[in-house]
């Protein structure tokens, strides 16, 4: 699949969520919007798609960044228990901070997420048995540890209800001023593009990295705070979106091939392209309600990832 393809089905479909909601904004009224409209577009429609966009981009490519280093098809955020950290750490930081701020709330969340992560790897390493259906069932049983940690610190400290709020993935409630510090996320793709060769190294393993004059650690750990980084940010900003990071770079590298700078746009494309399609369907199916993110990406990533694991035991991979 050719980036232009991509492309031009992200601006079209981005242009047609523009006008998707309750509030009624018709693209024939596109050149004679009352005000009420234009406010509805700038502080509503357009921040939504923006954060759609980010979002699916920075998880599908913390999918790929990790299945690398892991080299592991099915280890993601989703499976390594980052996201589930992530998650812990923000409700650490409303446990510490009266009123912690966004960004108070997104520092402690990264280090949970890196810390969580990290722990994944320290697992991994010590795994003799290291198949690749095993690998992120440990993983997942290691968020479910992880969860539970959590709900039991929010029914301590009556904050249940906090939590769910990033239980589920929502962009329902995103506006001007509460989705800017995905922007965090920019850069940090930027970062992932200039290391990408490095990261193919490191994904190779460690004796191979080092006779090759590669700090592995270092790459290593530089890809995790990537991951844990973005993670915190959309976890904090919108919450948890499952499967992403593991069905986008499988798909990608099935029709792409398996080079990680060469995936890195696909990826990143596809991943928003997709979020932006879950989301138009949320909104639609039963209009004027709305479905959450995380139940659409949920259902619909799912079944792909049934068809990967099937389609890896059809082709031997």
């Amino acid at each position: 699949m050719k980036i232009r393809y991509l492309v031009s089905a992200l601006i079209i479909f981005s242009f047609f969520s523009i006008f998707v909601g309750v509030s009624h904004v018709s693209i024939f009224d596109l050149f004679s919007l009352t005000e009420d409209q234009v406010h509805i577009l700038i502080v509503s429609r357009l921040p939504r798609l923006m954060s759609i966009l980010i979002a699916g981009a920075s998880m599908s490519v913390c999918g790929l960044i990790m299945q690398q280093l892991s080299r592991n098809k099915f280890v993601s955020p989703t499976t390594a228990g980052t996201l589930d950290s992530a998650r812990l750490g923000i409700l650490i930081s409303l446990m510490i901070f009266t009123a912690a701020s966004p960004l108070q709330k997104m520092l402690v969340s990264f280090v949970f997420a890196l810390l969580g992560t990290l722990l994944f790897m320290k697992v991994l390493e010590n795994i003799k048995f290291k198949d690749a259906i095993f690998i992120p069932l440990v993983g997942l049983m290691l968020g479910n540890i992880i969860s539970s940690i959590s709900t039991f610190f929010a029914y301590r400290f009556d904050l249940i209800q906090n939590m769910s709020s990033w239980m589920q993935g929502d962009f329902s409630m995103i506006m001007s001023g509460n989705y800017e510090l995905m922007f965090v996320s920019i850069p940090i793709l930027a970062i992932a593009y200039f290391y990408a060769n490095k990261f193919t190294i490191a994904g190779m393993g460690e004796d191979f990295a080092k006779n090759l004059g590669l700090e592995y650690r270092q790459v290593v750990n530089l890809g995790l705070i990537i991951v844990a980084l973005a993670t915190a940010t959309v976890v904090l900003s919108i919450g948890v979106i499952p499967f992403l990071g593991l069905i986008i770079p499988n798909i990608v590298t099935i029709y792409q091939g398996d080079h990680l700078k060469n995936n890195l746009l696909h990826t990143a494309l596809l991943g928003a392209l997709f979020v932006l399609l879950c989301d138009i369907i949320g909104r639609v199916v039963i209009y004027p309600y709305e479905i959450p993110i995380s139940l659409t990406v949920g259902v619909i990533g799912s079944g792909i990832f049934i068809y990967l694991l099937i389609r890896r035991r059809k082709y031997g991979l």
